[in-house]
């Protein structure tokens, strides 16, 4: 990924390495450099935003007018502005350290993530724990009946979920009267 997106001020901004930003105000002085938050890119990236001037925007006219009284407005509006140069960096040591230290509890939460695969009853169909409830729907009116028991069996222990036990066992009632 070659870039990133970024909250400043309040914002979210997506940014490429060499980029120049206008931001609202910030309170950073010239010249001075600082880390946003990052809330998406590549693993451990560090952003890093360097403040060149600070300035103000296009002035912005607001007219009101109010017919057959005379009444007319005039006032302009200019926002304050900074002119920021981002920089991405690679994986900084102190982004890299949570990461391996989260790394470590998504191994373990995948071992039993696995343990369905290994819960796998004989006989039914391949890939079954990962069908969404439409697909087994679709899918149990063309399997076999010891297919269709094993799928229940393990809906029953496992998932329950309630719109693939109904399928289920309407198929299986809709096998049992065709045999």
């Amino acid at each position: 990924m070659d870039y990133a997106i970024i909250r400043v001020g309040g914002k979210q901004y997506r940014v490429r390495e060499g980029e120049t930003l206008v931001v609202d105000r910030l309170k950073t002085d010239e010249g001075k450099t600082f880390s946003p938050d990052v809330l998406l890119g590549d693993n451990g990236v560090k952003v890093t935003a360097k403040v060149l001037s600070h300035g103000r925007g296009p002035k912005l006219l607001i007219g009101k007018y109010k017919r057959r009284t005379g009444y007319k407005r005039h006032t302009g509006f200019r926002a304050a502005t900074s002119r920021v140069e981002i920089s991405l960096g690679g994986s900084s040591g102190a982004a890299a350290a949570p990461k391996r230290a989260t790394a470590e509890p998504a191994a373990a939460a995948a071992t039993p993530a696995a343990a369905p695969a290994e819960d796998h009853v004989k006989g039914m169909p391949s890939g079954y724990e990962e069908l969404t409830v439409a697909q087994i729907v679709e899918g149990s009116k063309t399997w076999n009946h010891p297919m269709l028991d094993a799928a229940l069996e393990y809906e029953q222990a496992h998932a329950a979920r309630k719109g693939a036990v109904t399928a289920l066992e309407a198929a299986l009632k809709a096998k049992e009267e065709t045999d």
